[in-house]
């Protein structure tokens, strides 16, 4: 794949392709060929895990020697909604997450020391004060799992978000988001919306936008930032 112009290979039909092997998405000579996505809310866009889209018309069904990469929602994903999750509160409680049917909902793994975090947290709390009257909340999933920057207790992590920055919106238990003890509901959520080079989250402040009926409809690298994501939100509370 090198040696042949990105362009071509996914303009041509799939069935005369030249056999090749796809690179790894760490492979830094394949990332330059990718545009990051400045659409949002397209229903022709595919989330890379690492943030970048191209467009899954041309792509449909490509796999590699060693791994497939699907880019329709897993059929035992469209099976369940975000609504048939149970999880855990910040103080320990358990919420199920039907009591958020008829909502549109934005899902955001967080996180307190992250270079992202003051301009995330400021941009989500101004969006939910604006719109939570109108049938739209944020669920906040503190996590760890990204250069260590949720290091603190929930007790801790509750302080930070609700005194630093007036969240307002649920906060809950923290979770791993990838890995062997990935949180169920972000299970679901990576096979509702995967990448083309996979489904892992890849930092913090990853976001998954859900419609009333609890189903994922779009997918935002991190560096997305809320406001770029508000025309989405008010398609679905107007829905």
């Amino acid at each position: 794949m090198a040696s042949m112009a990105f362009s071509s290979v996914f303009s041509a039909p799939l069935h005369v392709l030249p056999q090749a092997k796809l690179q790894s998405s760490t492979d830094s000579s394949f990332m330059p060929i990718l545009k990051a996505s400045s659409k949002f809310g397209s229903s022709n866009s595919a989330f890379f895990q690492h943030g970048f889209s191209i467009q899954s018309s041309n792509i449909s069904g490509f796999a590699s020697k060693s791994r497939s990469f699907p880019m329709v929602y897993a059929r035992a994903a469209t099976e369940k909604s975000i609504h048939d999750f149970t999880v855990k509160d910040i103080d320990g409680k358990d919420v199920s997450l039907s009591k958020f049917k008829g909502k549109a909902l934005l899902i955001v793994n967080v996180a307190s020391k992250c270079g992202l975090t003051s301009s995330n947290y400021a941009e989500l709390s101004h969006l939910y004060e604006k719109y939570k009257t109108q049938g739209f909340e944020i669920l906040a999933f503190p996590c760890n799992q990204f250069g260590g920057q949720e290091p603190g207790s929930n007790p801790e992590i509750k302080q930070f978000a609700c005194t630093r920055f007036k969240a307002e919106f649920p906060i809950f238990d923290k979770v791993d988001v990838n890995g062997p003890s990935t949180a169920p509901v972000y299970q679901f959520l990576k096979s509702s919306a995967g990448g083309f080079l996979g489904d892992l989250i890849k930092w913090n402040f990853e976001k998954f936008l859900v419609d009333k009926n609890g189903k994922v409809v779009e997918r935002y690298p991190p560096t997305t930032s809320p406001f770029q994501i508000e025309k989405d939100i008010q398609r679905l509370v107007a829905a």
